[in-house]
């Protein structure tokens, strides 16, 4: 019960979420998180303040990115196992922003590597994100499909990152298990994403800008199923195929002990379905502003689970209504109650 598990990002949206379950269940969790303004930072106080209130929390005030304060939490810590959460987030900030990108998820990522080999884990998981699918067109997205064409910069660096774990896997015997997450969404969300700012712009009369002119999907996926997943796939370690053969082999697997999952609802959702749920919940009629397609944007994402369902028996199940429910309750209580205090 007293496991030392280390997690990045962990004043983070999905950190936060994944943070407070370890801590429930009674593990040791460190965390890690460099607290920056990408958005409002009083979120992450918050979600922080909530984490510290465990005496089997300890918080670093750290940036992936400094490796010397990376290996100095390691060492004095020496966690059984990592989840690696802390990035940059974001499609659109990575057309304005690529030094951001390259920071955090390149440079960053590759700390955690050299960390995890000079202080040996018994797994590491890390983030990584649907966008890798880039302009596939063949769905439901599968672990099995290529994914060499991405169409935003925070889509190449998960693509490298998995990249650089298959590397670490091979060379040094590190379980890695990357995870491509698709649309979170939940309670304590992100502000940047479209159903935070949606549900802001609703709720003060701003109209809500809809790419695409609306005809875009998404596998929305809500935050404790993937918590769910993660925590379940902690002791799920892969292991070395040796005879692995890409011709007839699972493509999420191979020689090195190395594995990818897709971590959706396996269900699309068009956006303007979404829309009509948060108007419904807030009884508030969107005032819709239809514009084209952004940079880096896809039309349709869709998750093949079907690794998860057989490795560890579970599929994410939260329906879109049942999620922004319980988004749109926290949401008035959490801004309602900061606007008290102010």
């Amino acid at each position: 019960m007293d496991t030392k598990i280390l997690v990045t990002g962990a004043a983070g949206f999905i950190g936060f979420h994944m943070s407070k379950r370890l801590l429930e269940k009674g593990h040791v969790v460190i965390g890690m998180d460099n607290m920056n303004d990408y958005y409002e930072p009083q979120l992450k106080e918050d979600r922080l303040a909530m984490l510290t209130e465990y005496d089997n929390f300890v918080f670093y005030k750290t940036d992936i990115k400094d490796k010397t304060e990376v290996d100095c939490v390691f060492r004095e810590h020496r966690p059984a196992y990592v989840i690696h959460l802390a990035a940059q987030a974001g499609v659109r900030y990575s057309i304005t922003n690529p030094y951001a990108y390259v920071d955090s998820n390149l440079i960053g990522f590759m700390n955690i590597l050299e960390a995890c080999r000079n202080n040996p884990v018994k797994h590491l998981i890390y983030a990584s994100s649907s966008s890798v699918y880039g302009g596939n067109k063949v769905v439901p997205f599968s672990t099995n499909h290529n994914v060499d064409h991405p169409v935003s910069l925070y889509a190449a660096t998960k693509k490298s990152n998995e990249l650089m774990a298959h590397t670490y896997s091979h060379l040094y015997n590190i379980p890695t298990t990357g995870l491509r997450f698709f649309t979170v969404y939940g309670p304590w969300g992100r502000p940047d994403m479209a159903y935070f700012s949606f549900t802001k712009d609703m709720i003060t009369g701003t109209p809500i800008k809809v790419f695409n002119k609306g005809e875009m999907e998404r596998d929305f996926t809500y935050v404790d199923d993937i918590v769910e997943g993660i925590h379940k796939l902690l002791n799920q370690i892969p292991s070395a195929k040796t005879d692995w053969n890409e011709s007839q082999d699972d493509l999420s697997t191979s020689f090195a002990p190395y594995k990818l999952y897709n971590i959706g609802n396996n269900n699309p959702v068009k956006l303007m379905r979404f829309i009509q749920v948060l108007e419904e919940l807030l009884q508030i009629e969107a005032e819709k502003v239809f514009m084209d397609m952004q940079p880096g944007d896809v039309l349709r994402t869709y998750a093949d689970v079907s690794d998860l369902e057989k490795d560890i028996d579970f599929k994410p199940e939260t329906t879109i209504e049942e999620g922004l429910s319980q988004f749109v309750k926290w949401y008035k209580k959490y801004y309602n109650s900061t606007m008290d205090k102010a």
